[in-house]
C-alpha cells in the first residue's frame, strides 16, 4: 500500500530561538531549518498535509514545577512558529498543551480526515516532544518516521542515542528512523 504522509514539525517556536535567552539546543535546532524547509516544499508540491505543532503551556503549568522554566506560554509570541520556516496559510498551526502533538489537540481526527497513513516527525527535542509524538502516532494507528536530519536535541550525543534506540525497534516497519532525502525518495 502506498502511504499518504503528513509532515509534523514540532516545537520550532520563537522562545527556543530567542537570542536574548540562548539555549543549548538553539544552535543544533538552527541546523535543522534548511532540511525542514526542503521537506516543506516537497510536501507542499504534492499536496501532503503539513502541521506545525508548538508548545502552548499555561502560565502555572504543572511541568514548571520541574527544572523547566516557564516558556512558550499559550497566546504569547514566544509560542509561535519561527519565521525562518516556510509556513503558509494552508498549513495547520496546532498549539499543544503538553509534549505530544496528539495530546488533546484533535490531530488524530485532522489526519484521518485527510487520509494520512504515515506521520513524518521532526523538530525539537528529539528525545522529548518529537519522540512522544512519534510514539503517539503509532499508538493512534499511523506509521511513523523519526526524521534523523530534521530533529535536534540538547546535544548531538542525546540525539544520536535516542535515534539508535529506535533504529532497532521491534515496531519496525511501523516506526522507522530515516533522513529527509530517504523519506522523499520513498514518497516520490
Amino acid at each position: 500500500m502506498e502511504e499518504k504522509p503528513a509532515l509534523l514539525i514540532i516545537d520550532m517556536l520563537k522562545d527556543y530561538f530567542d537570542p536574548s535567552h540562548p539555549l543549548a539546543i538553539t544552535p543544533l535546532a538552527q541546523g535543522i531549518i534548511e532540511p525542514l524547509n526542503k521537506l516543506i516544499v516537497f510536501f507542499r508540491e504534492r499536496g501532503f498535509p503539513i502541521v506545525f505543532s508548538t508548545d502552548a503551556f499555561e502560565e502555572n503549568d504543572f511541568l514548571f514545577q520541574s527544572r523547566l522554566r516557564p516558556h512558550a506560554i499559550k497566546g504569547t509570541k514566544g509560542a509561535e512558529p519561527i519565521e525562518e520556516l516556510l509556513r503558509s496559510s494552508q498549513d495547520l498551526w496546532l498549539p499543544k498543551p503538553k509534549f505530544s502533538a496528539f495530546f488533546r489537540t484533535g490531530l488524530e481526527e485532522y489526519l484521518r480526515q485527510r487520509g494520512v497513513t504515515l506521520c513524518a516527525v521532526g523538530g525539537i527535542a528529539t528525545n522529548f516532544c518529537v519522540l512522544t509524538t512519534v510514539l503517539d502516532a503509532v499508538q493512534n494507528g499511523f506509521k511513523a518516521v523519526l526524521l534523523r536530519d530534521c530533529s535536534a536535541a540538547i546535544s548531538e550525543e542525546i540525539h544520536e542515542r535516542t535515534l539508535s534506540i529506535y533504529e532497532k525497534t521491534v515496531l519496525y516497519p511501523l516506526l522507522r528512523v530515516m533522513d529527509s532525502v530517504e523519506l522523499m525518495d520513498s514518497s516520490s
